[in-house]
């Protein structure tokens, strides 16, 4: 019988063990799986703290219902029928800029008649579909803030994309590649040399497909319901541990992983045991992995540790409902750089999902820190408590002093798909031909979202599966 070891307890170690295990099964293959996870606390970023009455999420908040993967996988487990899906305000999204909240507008009758984008800013992104406008440069690597300039105009770049950026991957436009970060948006102005040519020819194709009976995405790449469960995004990965059993192993952290003697390789940990396994799969972050892999492959911890992550401290507020005016009708809002504030950007938790928050209370969580602003993630509580109230009176008039207050730092939150990410997965793709059976998944290669992890998890177990 051969042996997968499978190391991280996040959201994508979870995943790969349990599809891997659901897909031997299915193929009638005999395969010993364990999983290891340093902590004893299993789920990595995935956490709902629930405390006074309020569901706080310690990293993401849930996934969109637009792709298959994740939904595929709670039908799998069991807990498809727990799923909770925000209400209509999530719909909702705004900008700060200029002293004011402006809702992201849907359609091009509300664009016109936004205030967000100047006069001058619209008229430079009317341009966009004419031949005026530059084509993407042939083999060039481009950065976020360079195809924004580009393609859209400066305006469209600050107030657009650099504050969605910020919002997604807590990134700087002007490092982060274009192509890792948003492949579908690069390959749209390839096929269609232009987003606006883009949107009408794909707007087209949907008419005719769902005359069809069939779905399409968006030009942008596929929408979708934000969804997570009643008791919070933690519930699904609370639901894979108990699946997988004593599947599982808390609390063994793996020091390092080296050719094996009767198996491939020899998995050591930090309590002095060792293992050995026919395949290992590695789903901690590029950083940890990089130590894992030091000694096996210098070249292959080299390329990991040059991919940066970003720090990111969470801020979540509770307020009582009448001491807050705003209406809170909507998702949140982001923050362009160029406003000077300390936050990226609040989110109103208990307005998308209404158990967050106790009766006659509210739930607002913040950001602040992000690659633009590393140092924040060093503040003191009373600064970070300061700054955010700051913020919150600025742009909603907020004065009141928060009921309840938590505050989450994560120094290395989120990887960043900086410019060379492709050439660097390229390098990895070609050093691990010369280790079979050691594969690498997680967020850190091919998508941060919770639904990215679940896809590369069932990527990573059709691979080990097909060397078994």
């Amino acid at each position: 019988m051969k042996k997968a070891i499978i190391i991280g307890g996040g959201i994508s170690g979870l995943s790969t063990a349990w599809l891997l295990r659901s897909k031997a099964q299915g193929a009638g293959k005999e395969l010993e799986i364990s999983l290891l996870e340093k902590e004893q606390r299993l789920g990595g970023k995935i956490r709902s703290i629930k405390s006074d009455g309020y569901t706080c999420e310690w990293g993401p908040n849930g996934f969109l219902d637009s792709k298959p993967q994740t939904l595929e996988l709670c039908k799998a487990i069991g807990v498809e029928e727990n799923l909770h899906r925000s209400n209509d305000n999530a719909r909702k999204r705004f900008i700060f800029s200029g002293g004011e909240l402006h809702r992201l507008p849907e359609g091009a009758p509300s664009f016109l008649k936004s205030r967000l984008i100047s006069w001058p800013g619209k008229l430079r992104l009317a341009l966009e579909p004419t031949p005026f406008i530059a084509s993407a440069p042939a083999g060039i690597d481009e950065t976020l803030a360079d195809f924004g300039r580009r393609r859209l105009g400066k305006e469209a770049l600050d107030k657009l994309i650099a504050p969605m950026v910020s919002g997604i991957f807590a990134g700087d436009p002007e490092t982060m590649s274009l192509v890792s970060c948003f492949p579908r948006i690069a390959e749209l102005e390839r096929e269609y040399g232009g987003l606006v040519r883009a949107m009408i020819m794909l707007a087209k194709k949907k008419k005719r497909d769902q005359a069809a009976g069939k779905v399409v995405s968006s030009a942008a790449g596929p929408g979708g319901v934000l969804t997570s469960f009643r008791e919070g995004i933690q519930y699904l990965s609370d639901a894979l541990v108990a699946s997988l059993g004593d599947i599982v192993r808390p609390g063994i952290a793996v020091t390092a992983i080296e050719k094996g003697a009767s198996a491939r390789y020899r998995v050591k940990c930090s309590d002095g045991s060792e293992q050995e396994a026919d395949l290992v799969i590695v789903a901690s972050p590029a950083f940890a992995s990089a130590e894992m892999l030091a000694g096996l492959d210098t070249g292959i911890a080299g390329v990991l540790r040059q991919i940066p992550y970003s720090s990111m401290t969470v801020i979540c507020f509770g307020y009582e409902r009448d001491r807050i005016a705003h209406p809170l009708d909507g998702f949140g809002y982001l923050i362009p750089k160029k406003e000077g504030r300390s936050t990226l950007g609040t989110l109103w938790d208990s307005s998308m999902f209404e158990n967050r928050a106790p009766a006659g209370k509210v739930l607002l969580r913040s950001m602040m820190g992000g690659a633009c602003f590393p140092e924040y993630v060093k503040l003191s509580d009373d600064d970070v408590v300061t700054r955010v109230r700051q913020d919150l009176k600025a742009i909603m008039n907020i004065e009141a002093e928060p009921s309840f207050v938590r505050i989450f730092r994560h120094p290395q939150a989120i990887p960043q798909y900086t410019v060379g990410h492709g050439k660097r997965l390229a390098a990895l793709d070609d050093l691990l031909k010369a280790h079979p059976g050691l594969i690498l998944t997680g967020n850190s290669y091919r998508g941060i979202g919770l639904n990215d992890c679940v896809a590369a998890a069932q990527r990573a177990a059709d691979e080990a599966l097909g060397l078994c």
